[in-house]
């Protein structure tokens, strides 16, 4: 054998060694790909699931070898499908929406049941507003008897609480003038004399009843009472609420109810994933990047993660949160 073939077969093991160890390299190091859906770009769940997404990245000092994405999507019922599909590995959505995708009642009656869906953590509240005219004489739920009530469009999440917040009091349908408008119509139709109140379901303070209560003023009407009891040993996914005095003008303290915003994904994803990304969303660096990201951010506690569980957690999620002793 000749010095050169010599050289030729020793310089090609090494080239084959070399193309072995970075194909292993690669493959240790191969990313995990999350996808996080969000909602609309002006809304808050996509700046709210960017900040986690970052957060939780591997490149970040996140969870090793992670690459999180926030996807805008159409929002909760959408984030519902892409995950029950498999085009999402997780996603925001209302606590009632995971509820009725999880039952198949609700939005999802007829639909069949998400029965995989799990939570992560529960995010941050979705306060149940029901916004009257400050002249309409509408001081409590049972006041809207025999009022012009917008309760949202049909195939809308409001629309249903609307229903079982009505019902909790006594008030059917048929003892109102309903209207189903969207909150931006609702509240012009308000403003003109044509609506007496209308439901609203988000995060306040909101711009658009902000401007109304500084154009025309309003009241908040309260939901509370005994009813309110019952309604909540009815639906685990509403929690009790406080709208401050001063966060629309004019109007005080307001008792009320909410659904929360919250991270869910599939019982298929695995559990020690979810349990790392779980365990990186409590920890101090995204804490820090919560407060410093966005308004909503600094109402996302991990006091707050177990609250409103209208569907079960993640077995990775629930794992933590018995370590951190949130859970027993």
């Amino acid at each position: 054998m000749s010095f050169t073939t010599t050289t030729r077969r020793a310089a090609f093991a090494v080239v084959l060694g070399s193309a072995a160890l970075a194909a292993g390299w690669a493959t240790a190091q191969a990313p995990a790909f999350f996808r996080i859906g969000t909602g609309g770009t002006a809304g808050t769940y996509y700046p709210i699931g960017g900040l986690i997404a970052n957060a939780i990245s591997g490149n970040n000092d996140g969870v090793p070898g992670l690459v999180a994405t926030a996807v805008a999507s159409n929002g909760s019922v959408a984030n519902v499908n892409a995950i029950q599909g498999g085009s999402s590995e997780s996603g925001f959505t209302q606590s009632d929406v995971a509820y009725w995708a999880h039952t198949g009642t609700g939005l999802y009656e007829g639909k069949g049941k998400v029965e995989d869906l799990r939570l992560i953590a529960t995010l941050y509240p979705e306060t149940i507003h029901i916004v009257a005219r400050k002249d309409a004489g509408i001081a409590s739920v049972a006041d809207l008897k025999g009022k012009r009530v917008s309760i949202d469009e049909p195939g809308s999440g409001t629309i249903v609480d609307s229903r079982i917040v009505l019902k909790a009091f006594g008030i059917e349908e048929k003892d109102i003038e309903p209207e189903y408008l969207k909150p931006g119509p609702a509240g012009d139709r308000l403003r003109d004399g044509a609506l007496d109140a209308y439901f609203f379901v988000g995060g306040y303070p909101t711009g658009a009843i902000s401007e109304l209560a500084t154009s025309a003023g309003i009241s908040l009407v309260p939901i509370s009472g005994p009813e309110v009891e019952k309604l909540l040993a009815d639906y685990s996914f509403f929690a009790k609420d406080k709208v401050p005095a001063g966060t629309y003008a004019g109007v005080g303290d307001t008792e009320t109810i909410s659904v929360a915003a919250q991270w869910v994904t599939s019982a298929k994803q695995p559990e020690e994933l979810v349990y790392n990304v779980t365990k990186t969303l409590w920890n101090d660096k995204t804490r820090a990047l919560l407060d410093a990201g966005h308004a909503k951010g600094k109402m996302i506690t991990r006091e707050n993660a177990v609250t409103s569980l209208g569907i079960p957690l993640h077995p990775g999620a629930e794992r933590f949160y018995k370590e951190a002793g949130l859970l027993k």
